[in-house]
C-alpha cells in the first residue's frame, strides 16, 4: 500500500542528496568539463586537434524519473513511494477515476489503394461496427476500399466498406459511413489492426477508423480504459522483470503522464502509441506481472497543487538528472520554459557515490573518433551548426546535472551557438549509421567520471 504522500518517508530511505561523497563527485564531474584545453579562445572553448571523441553519460533528455536509475534504488531498498519523491519532488499521491478513457493515435494517414486495401480482423469474438445492423463473426475482416478521383476543387476520395467470412463471403458491402467505430462484443475480445506493419496491432476497446475525403489515407485511434491501457505501455518502458518497486514508480509515472495529457474536445486523441508521447504496443505487449501491479496501483497519479504532475522520464540519467527549462530550450539553447517545481536535476548518487544507474548500458559510453575535417562537414551540411572548417567548440554552458544548455561551434566561417540537443541531433545524423550516437547531451572531450 502506498501513503497518502509520497514525501513523508523521504527522511527514512532517501540518502541525504548532497553529502561529502557526491559533493567530491560533482566536484570531480565539473573539474573534468574545465579540463586545460589545449588552447583557449575565451571562457571554456577548446581547440580541436587532429581527432575528435566525445565520451559522455546518459541515455535520454535526462529530466523527471531516470528508469535505470529507478531500478538502482529499487534494488538498494528504496519502494516506489520513495523512488517517486526522489525524481518528482514535492508532488503528492492523488487519484484519478479507474473508468478514465484514453484516445490513442495508433496508426497515421496509412495508404490505402483499391488491391491494398484497409484491414481490421475481430479476434476472439464476434463484433460490430456502429450504426451497422449486424454482429459478425470471430475472424471476419472488415476492409476499407478507396476511390480517388479529380474534381474542379482538387482530388476527392470516397470509400467502401466491406465485411467478409475467412472464406470470403461477404457479410456486408455498401458505401462507408460518415463514422467507423469497431468494437468486440465480450471481455477477450480483440481487434487486430491487420494494415499496422508490426506484429504488435491487436488491441482492447475501440477502434475509430478516420478514412480521408481529399486522400486514399486512414488514420486510426484505440480509444479504451486509461488502466487498460497502461498494461500495453508498462512493461514495454520497463522491463516487467524488473524489481517490483521500479515497476510501481514506473507504471504511476506512466498513469500520470497519460491522464495529464487527455484532452476532450480539443483534438481526436488524446497520445500517440510512440516515443513522441510514451510507447504503448496494445495487447501484446502485456505481461501478467505488470498487469496485477497496475491493478494494485488502479487510479493513482502523481499531483503536484490542483494539477496531475507532468511525469517525464528517460532511460538513464548518468548518475544525474537535470532541471527543466536546461533541456527544453530553445534552438540556440536559450531557456524558454517555465521552472517546473517538482522537475528538479538532482545528484542520483547513493552514499558511497556509485550511480544508481551505474549497471545500465548507457551509464558511460564513447563516440567513434573522428578526424576534424570529416567532423566539419557533417556540420557544414546543416545550416544551423555551419561554421565552415570547425575549429574549436566551447562545451561550457551547463546545467546542473552537466548537461549542455547550448555549444558553440568556432570555425573559418564564424561562431553559431546552438542547443546541446540540436548538436546532438547534428551529429547523430551526420556520423556513420553503424557508429556509435550521442546517446545524451551530457558530454565532454573528456571522461566523464
Amino acid at each position: 500500500m502506498l501513503p497518502e504522500s509520497i514525501t513523508s518517508r523521504r527522511s527514512r530511505r532517501t540518502p541525504p542528496m548532497i553529502t561529502a561523497v557526491t559533493v567530491a563527485v560533482l566536484m570531480a564531474l565539473l573539474g573534468s568539463f574545465g579540463a586545460a584545453p589545449r588552447t583557449v579562445f575565451g571562457a571554456g572553448s577548446t581547440v580541436l586537434g587532429p581527432t575528435v571523441t566525445f565520451f559522455g553519460r546518459g541515455y535520454g533528455h535526462g529530466v523527471g524519473m531516470s528508469q535505470y536509475g529507478a531500478r538502482g534504488r529499487a534494488l538498494a531498498g528504496q519502494d516506489a513511494a520513495t523512488i517517486l519523491a526522489h525524481y518528482y519532488r514535492g508532488t503528492r499521491l492523488g487519484a484519478v477515476a479507474t473508468t478514465t478513457r484514453i484516445r490513442v493515435r495508433v496508426l497515421w494517414r496509412w495508404t490505402a489503394t483499391p488491391s491494398t486495401p484497409f484491414v481490421v480482423h475481430g479476434r476472439r469474438a464476434p463484433w460490430t461496427i456502429d450504426g451497422i445492423d449486424a454482429t459478425f463473426p470471430e475472424d471476419a475482416a472488415l476492409r476499407l476500399l478507396p476511390t480517388t478521383t479529380s474534381t474542379p476543387s482538387g482530388p476527392a476520395t470516397t470509400w467502401r466498406l466491406r465485411v467478409t467470412q475467412v472464406d470470403g463471403r461477404v457479410l456486408y458491402d455498401a458505401a462507408k459511413p460518415a463514422s467507423v467505430v469497431v468494437r468486440g462484443t465480450a471481455a477477450n475480445s480483440r481487434l487486430q489492426l491487420s494494415s499496422k506493419p508490426t506484429w504488435y496491432n491487436e488491441y482492447r476497446g475501440v477502434l475509430r477508423l478516420k478514412a480521408a475525403s481529399t486522400n486514399p489515407t486512414v488514420t486510426v485511434v484505440n480509444i479504451l480504459p486509461l488502466e487498460t491501457y497502461l498494461r500495453g505501455v508498462v512493461p514495454v518502458e520497463m522491463p516487467s522483470t524488473w524489481p517490483t518497486a521500479a515497476l510501481e514508480a514506473q507504471a504511476i509515472a506512466s498513469r500520470s503522464y497519460a491522464a495529464r495529457r487527455l484532452r476532450p474536445g480539443v483534438s481526436y486523441y488524446d497520445v500517440r502509441d510512440d516515443s513522441s508521447s510514451q510507447v504503448y504496443r496494445g495487447a501484446r505487449g502485456e505481461r501478467s506481472t505488470t498487469n496485477a501491479i497496475i491493478r494494485a496501483s488502479a487510479g493513482v497519479v502523481l499531483r503536484s497543487g490542483s494539477s496531475i504532475a507532468n511525469t517525464l522520464f528517460h532511460s538513464t540519467g548518468g548518475g544525474a538528472t537535470e532541471h527543466n527549462e536546461n533541456v527544453y530550450t530553445s534552438a540556440t539553447g536559450r531557456r524558454v520554459a517555465g521552472v517546473v517545481s517538482y522537475l528538479r536535476g538532482s545528484m542520483d548518487r547513493d552514499a558511497d557515490g556509485i550511480a544508481y544507474d551505474a549497471a545500465a548500458p548507457y551509464a558511460t559510453w564513447t563516440t567513434g573518433t573522428y578526424d576534424v575535417a570529416g567532423l566539419s562537414a557533417w556540420f557544414a551540411a546543416d545550416p544551423r551548426t555551419n561554421v565552415g572548417a570547425l575549429t574549436a567548440l566551447d562545451l561550457s554552458d551547463r546545467g546542473v546535472s552537466g548537461r549542455l544548455i547550448s555549444v558553440t561551434l568556432i570555425g573559418s566561417a564564424g561562431s553559431r551557438t546552438v542547443s546541446g540537443g540540436i548538436f546532438r541531433s547534428v551529429f547523430n545524423a551526420g556520423r556513420p549509421a553503424d557508429d556509435p550516437m550521442l546517446r545524451s547531451t551530457l558530454f565532454a572531450t573528456e571522461p566523464i567520471p
